[in-house]
């Protein structure tokens, strides 16, 4: 097999590749066939078919995480495992890459394209990252949860980081994240395969902070071996992306194509902001059908086009641009909106995170960005809000709405990931200009279920910023992906966190919905009882419901419970009971030990001030037996977990802390 960079959507200038941010997007699109020309000679009576070469876009996303602003990471390398366990490496130009998990809440970001060959098959991918001291770097957000042990805004030195797994000499240290893929990768000769590798920002095993003997500030291991894991994608045409930035190379001779070299902002962000360049060249179509809006930030002069022909003085070279894109399915990248400045800090500057909160007029959004800083932003009547639909050009650039009517009627919640664009990024005073939904993130407990919808009830550190959310389902006819066999579903569908493989969909699907999510768990006295909980990304305009959102799907998400106690312990059923702070009795927890479905352990041993992290696979007697070992009575553990019907807990991951410092 060979991989080679294409011509298609992103080129190599020379020597250099591509570059990337957090569940590693592997998508699958057919590039070219081998043809023959005419010829009068007679045909071989047996020719060798000819090798059909299809493009594969490299991209990054992650799960969200409400605690960190920055999540930094340098990436070193990538490569493919094939199904005869030899690696593929793919080249990724300017390394390290700098990336913000933080910023890309299932959103992924171009790295760029190489050349599979067809009948291939792939079993998993291998990320290489650096690991020296810095190299991770973490920022607490804007306002984290309540309890969380480090201020807001909060720069972590790293020298209270502790990277697990880290192998080399001083200097030169590095970590390899193997993720085995669901289902192996045997690649098309069509358009449309994927493949997700997420980094699980929330794993209840990524990150765990300890506070040293002497300290009152907590150190943080980083653990990778756990949190990343394959993720299914189902339609290429349906990614949401990471706005892109870039420098303008060209415009080709009919002006019907941008070229830009991709750059990466800084990482932890610098100010003036300054751009990292990875080294590869991105071709994006103006939409020649429903017109791409193009904005000039330093003319202030905005237009929708269909060329980039009327725009191609503000495209000169060396222009600096920040795009929204969407993939066709043929592999083609097509600019839904396009923002030009002389200077890159200008197209940066305007902010990108999540919605903290709104002010009940609607007049006044904040955002927390990447610095963990919150960034306040003017609605007044011209501001328009978007909602990224890539599937459907015309809706992909149509508003939702506009002004802070719509902003107060409770259309954006805090959690809801944005782009922001300020009529003038520099005044003192942000006006948003145009507010680009990325996801529309509701979760929290699940209440009210019903045949016609539910409620989410989440509530957040500045209570304010709470919500009681009504959602309906969409429409039972609504196109909704696709089952593990490659069926297509319609209509609403659920699964359980811990086996995402397993989705539940069709005509009974909302039924056992509600059966599934009646369950409740009570420790009593003041701790108080735990539901079910879920989290869903909303659609906009449904036919279920034409103004608002509706839930395409909800997943059952674990419960992350206080620090717990052992109480008993009973092997023979892999369960045990736990008593929580301010509770006045035990709770069951069971464990699965199922290949490939079994609960996640994490043994912790706190010892001199050292954190070591080492996963257990309770599927192998070795695993089972670590944890049975741990788990005695009056033993410290952190449990994420499900409530069951029967008023116990299904655990999703198990942390167990042993030792001579324990946690308290």
């Amino acid at each position: 097999m060979k991989i080679t960079p294409t011509p298609s959507d992103a080129t190599l200038r020379p020597g250099q590749i591509a570059l990337g941010s957090l569940s590693l997007i592997l998508i699958a699109a057919l590039a070219a066939c081998g043809g023959g020309g005419g010829s009068s000679a007679a045909p071989a009576p047996n020719p060798t078919p000819q090798a059909v070469n299809v493009d594969v876009p490299l991209l990054f996303s992650d799960g969200s995480n409400e605690d960190w602003g920055t999540i930094g990471v340098k990436l070193l390398s990538l490569s493919l495992t094939k199904q005869d366990g030899s690696s593929v490496s793919v080249p990724l130009g300017s390394t390290p890459l700098p990336l913000n998990l933080a910023q890309l809440n299932q959103i992924g970001e171009l790295l760029n394209k190489v050349t599979l060959t067809a009948g291939d098959t792939y079993t998993g991918v291998s990320l290489t990252l650096s690991a020296n001291p810095g190299d991770v770097s973490l920022t607490v957000a804007a306002d984290p949860e309540p309890g969380f042990s480090e201020a807001a805004g909060t720069v972590i030195p790293s020298s209270r980081i502790q990277i697990q797994g880290a192998t080399g000499a001083a200097g030169a240290l590095t970590v390899t994240v193997p993720v085995k893929f669901d289902k192996p990768l045997v690649v098309p000769t069509t358009p449309g395969a994927a493949i997700n590798v997420e980094f699980d920002l929330d794993h209840p095993a990524f990150l765990t902070g300890h506070v040293p003997v002497g300290s009152t500030q907590a150190t943080w291991a980083v653990n990778f071996n756990g949190p990343v894991k394959h993720k299914k994608v189902s339609d290429l045409t349906r990614l949401v992306m990471r706005h892109h930035y870039g420098k303008v190379v060209n415009l080709s001779s009919d002006s019907s194509t941008l070229t830009y070299s991709k750059q990466l902002p800084t990482t932890p962000a610098v100010s003036p902001e300054t751009a990292t360049d990875t080294g590869v060249n991105v071709n994006v179509l103006a939409d020649a059908t429903n017109g791409t809006l193009v904005y000039d930030i330093d003319a202030k002069q905005e237009s929708t086009v269909k060329s980039f022909a009327s725009v191609s003085a503000a495209l000169a070279a060396g222009k600096y641009v920040r795009v929204a894109t969407r993939y066709q399915q043929n592999g083609t990248l097509v600019a839904t909106r396009v923002w030009i400045s002389s200077n890159f800090n200008t197209v940066w500057l305007s902010p990108e995170g999540h919605v903290l909160r709104i002010n009940n007029a609607g007049s006044e959004m904040v955002v927390a960005d990447e610095n963990g800083k919150p960034v306040k932003m003017v609605i007044d009547a011209k501001t328009q809000f978007f909602f990224r639909t890539p599937e459907n050009a015309l809706s992909d650039t149509t508003a939702i709405g506009s002004g802070p009517a719509f902003a107060a009627a409770k259309n954006l919640v805090r959690g809801f990931k944005v782009h922001v664009q300020a009529v003038d990024p520099l005044a003192p005073t942000l006006v948003a200009k145009t507010v680009d939904i990325e996801t529309a993130a509701f979760d929290g407990r699940i209440s009210s279920v019903t045949a016609a919808g539910f409620i989410y009830t989440r509530s957040f550190n500045t209570g304010g910023d709470g919500y009681n959310v009504n959602l309906s389902y969409i429409d039972a006819a609504t196109a909704n992906g696709s089952d593990a066999n490659g069926n297509a579903i319609t209509g609403f569908k659920y699964w359980n966190w811990s086996f995402p493989s397993l989705v539940t969909s069709g005509t009974g699907a909302v039924t056992s919905f509600v059966s599934a999510t009646n369950g409740s768990v009570d420790f009593g006295g003041t701790a108080g009882q735990v539901y079910a909980q879920g989290a869903s990304y909303a659609r906009w305009g449904d036919k279920a419901a034409p103004n608002g959102w509706s839930a395409p799907w909800v997943v059952l998400s674990p419960t992350n419970l206080p620090l717990a106690t052992v109480a008993s312990v009973n092997n023979a059923t892999n369960s045990f009971t736990i008593t929580v702070p301010k509770g006045s009795k035990p709770v069951t927890v069971g464990y699965s030990t199922t290949s490939g479905s079994a609960t996640l352990a994490y043994q912790v041993d706190r010892s001199k001030d050292q954190v070591t992290v080492t996963p257990q696979d309770l599927s192998s007697t070795a695993g089972l037996a670590a944890l049975t070992q741990g788990l005695t009575v009056g033993a410290r553990v952190a449990i994420s977990a499900i409530p069951q019907a029967d008023g116990t807990l299904k655990a999703y991951t198990i942390k167990y802390f042993s030792g001579s410092q324990q946690p308290k």
